[in-house]
């Protein structure tokens, strides 16, 4: 805030006169009024115009502050618009205290304001990407955080975080264009990072691990403490099942942002696959604490605990999950696959029927919940569904139980009794599956 200075100059000269005889009478008289105190009215006059100069220069300096308060005094003040700036600000403080949803709102706003700022669009895109990591969006936030990578191509071609931006969104999707959209980036800067980190699981989820391992490593020696390229670094880690070195990758994402939970999931995902359940346990606990409400959080307690046939508790974190989140798909795949470990098939049936009504992709509400029919003696039911998952399995296990089941039904339902198994439609090609999922 400037401050304002004023001065006076007296540049005023004294005349001088001859000097004039004057009395003893009137010297006294002279001396009493040059010496004298002045009037107490000359005194008020002086004061009183000071203070009413002093009201009129503020009225003057602070005068939109003042009927901005009067405004508000009455309640219609209008609101106040903090610049794009300032909710970029607020939207990293919340993204570092692991509130992403309000993070996305702020950045939002900022690109609201300034729709061609390519940093704010960076931001916002990646935090959309991570809120779909975190299951608050569906593939609606790549979609959008896809084109704003393309926004920012056009905006910024010699910029390489539109590049990274656009290729993170197809990086599992469409590793193969993914791969195309990064190296085009890296002409743009061959040492940024996150482009490096997109290629390491790009080149993984096409089998070419070795690539995948060479560029995650860079990507982590370019920018050791960017979270992200740690992450991408344990994906073809997790790939070749060296397991040990990605934990060491995920943890170190960990500690560099400790209150973002995806991390937190493939952690933990990790410790189950190298069977440290315990570990797995307490890692949930810990997203717990920073996010109490995590549906995914107790749906992975109830799995954890089921994979060790401790049943009861685990149902118990299923239910939770349903309770925070009644339209949980997978609760109901996991708590329907329970009640069919301990026979409760008419449990597991209706567990199963809901989580594919409400859209759940999950196999087991299908090949499960055919077998449940088939234990009941219920075989149309049984063969029908059985024929769904039949045409659904992507998993070589899996399509055997679905096959043993039809075959059962084949031989023990008098109305199917010589039935020819039908052929299974071959299953649209997937990446190959890593090591110990998420």
């Amino acid at each position: 805030m400037h401050q304002a200075h004023i001065e006076k100059n007296s540049n005023s000269q004294i005349s001088k006169k001859a000097p004039m005889y004057r009395s003893p009478r009137q010297i006294r008289r002279d001396n009493r009024l040059l010496f004298s105190r002045p009037r107490r009215s000359n005194v008020f006059a002086l004061i009183l115009g000071v203070l009413i100069g002093g009201v009129l220069v503020a009225s003057t300096l602070f005068f939109d502050e003042m009927q901005l308060e009067a405004l508000d005094a009455i309640g219609i003040a209008p609101t106040v618009t903090p610049f794009a700036s300032q909710h970029a600000t607020w939207g990293a403080d919340f993204y570092a205290v692991g509130d992403i949803e309000e993070a996305a709102r702020e950045f939002e706003l900022a690109v609201n304001q300034q729709p061609e700022n390519v940093s704010y669009l960076y931001e916002y895109g990646s935090i959309l990407i991570t809120l779909v990591d975190l299951d608050v969006l569906d593939d609606s936030g790549i979609a959008e955080a896809s084109q704003i990578g393309d926004r920012i191509i056009e905006l910024a071609p010699d910029d390489p975080r539109g590049y990274a931006l656009k290729s993170r969104t197809m990086m599992w999707g469409d590793p193969a264009s993914a791969i195309t959209v990064a190296l085009t980036g890296l002409e743009a800067d061959a040492e940024f990072a996150p482009l490096h980190g997109v290629l390491a699981v790009a080149y993984a989820n096409i089998g070419r691990f070795q690539e995948g391992l060479i560029r995650g490593e860079l990507a982590v020696r370019l920018d050791p403490m960017n979270a992200d390229v740690h992450r991408n670094y344990s994906i073809p880690l997790i790939y070749v099942g060296r397991a040990t070195e990605a934990i060491e990758q995920l943890e170190t994402a960990v500690s560099i942002n400790p209150n973002l939970t995806a991390p937190y999931f493939e952690l933990a995902a990790q410790y189950r696959a190298i069977d440290f359940p315990e570990m797995a346990v307490s890692i949930y606990w810990r997203i717990l604490d920073i996010d109490p409400e995590n549906e995914r959080a107790y749906l992975r307690l109830c799995e954890t605990y089921s994979s060790v046939g401790q049943f009861q508790e685990a149902q118990g974190y299923c239910e939770t999950a349903l309770d925070i989140n009644i339209n949980y798909g997978s609760a109901y795949r996991e708590l329907g696959r329970m009640q069919y470990n301990r026979r409760n098939y008419e449990g597991a049936i209706a567990s199963f029927e809901t989580c594919v009504g409400l859209g759940a992709e999950d196999i087991e509400c299908y090949y499960l919940r055919g077998l449940a029919h088939y234990f009941l003696a219920q075989c149309d039911q049984a063969w029908n569904v059985l024929n769904q998952a039949l045409n659904r399995v992507e998993e070589g296990s899996i399509r055997d139980n679905v096959l043993i089941g039809m075959e059962n039904v084949t031989v023990n339902c008098p109305a199917y009794r010589g039935r020819q198994l039908p052929t299974p439609i071959p299953p649209t090609p997937i990446p190959p599956t890593p090591i110990g999922g998420f």
